[in-house]
């Protein structure tokens, strides 16, 4: 088990000192780089020590539900994790199903296929950016998520009980580290993908994961997310619908991103915006790395009109 340290402030770097597993290996980053570096920093240190088969990435409030390694193997039997079919499909990634700790479906981490390389799929998300539910078109459904449905093919799947091949990572490389928070799992997933390095959502393989970043109406919190949110969901549209259709899919998300700020009370409401615009021209502008002004003059906003028991202060390490 690699653990990273992701610059934390407060007792991990002492607790991880003081575990004496033989099996427990930790990497203490110097800055935060967000979800987004540890995961770089991690799955690289991870690869060039251990050269695993396969290495299984989960943020810090994920865990595997009991059983789901044993099953993992079950899975991944008879897969060559080396992709030794030379550049024609292959099957590099196994998903896990990932559900909140009350048995709900963890909707942030639920797979997807990608609407620009599917007609179908692109068809319903336009007729649910009109009916107002274009999210479903592309995601995966409730059915395709019960634990004793079968595997199924997806394009896009979360760094909760995300087990990449030593293949895969060989051919697309690692995540992006800049990212530093959100969009870094879709867009590394999108890439391995027009490398055909295949990837399937195996249900019976199950994570839970103990977020509360996203609440009722996809409220983002705490709100310097959003800034992130919307810079690197630039980048993101670019990698789904590639140069010819990036126009549509940057207006897709825009026109997305817009509406969601309908969910924020009156004073966030500006504050929303004004992070939304500034997210955008920085993904314009192909800008990357932690802002710490945003960081800055949001915490100071926040105080003010977020109540303390809504805002969360995690930024934390990931494993």
């Amino acid at each position: 088990v690699a653990v990273v340290n992701n610059a934390s402030t407060d007792d991990t770097a002492a607790f991880l000192a003081s575990q004496t597993d033989p099996r427990l290996a930790v990497l203490h980053l110097a800055e935060n780089s967000g979800g987004a570096g540890g995961f770089e920093a991690g799955l690289a240190a991870v690869t060039q020590t251990y050269d695993p088969d396969w290495t299984v990435l989960f943020d810090d409030d994920a865990r595997p539900l009991p059983g789901a390694l044993a099953q993992f193997r079950l899975e991944a039997g008879g897969i060559d994790p080396n992709l030794a079919q030379n550049g024609n499909q292959a099957l590099g990634v196994i998903a896990a199903a990932v559900q909140f700790p009350d048995g709900r479906i963890c909707e942030m981490n639920r797979p997807s296929r990608n609407p620009f390389w599917h007609l179908p799929v692109l068809a319903r998300v336009l007729w649910g950016t009109v009916a107002g539910g274009a999210r479903a078109g592309f995601h995966l459904m409730d059915h395709e998520l019960a634990a004793d449905a079968p595997p199924v093919a997806v394009d896009v799947a979360s760094f909760a009980g995300f087990f990449v091949s030593r293949g895969a990572v060989a051919r697309g490389g690692l995540p992006e580290g800049g990212l530093f928070i959100y969009g870094d799992d879709v867009i590394y997933s999108l890439r391995l993908r027009r490398l055909a390095v295949g990837i399937a959502l195996h249900p019976a393989v199950r994570f839970e994961h103990d977020c509360a970043s996203l609440g009722v109406g996809l409220v983002t919190r705490p709100l310097w997310k959003v800034y992130y949110l919307c810079r690197n969901g630039v980048a993101l549209a670019r990698a789904a619908a590639g140069p010819l259709l990036y126009p549509l899919g940057l207006l897709w998300y825009c026109t997305s991103w817009l509406y969601r700020s309908r969910y924020y009370n009156f004073e966030e409401r500006p504050i929303y915006r004004a992070l939304m615009y500034e997210g955008i021209w920085d993904g314009l502008l192909g800008r990357r790395g932690r802002k710490g002004s945003v960081h800055d003059r949001v915490a100071k906003e926040e105080r003010r009109v977020v109540p303390p028991s809504e805002a969360s202060p995690k930024e934390g390490p990931v494993l």
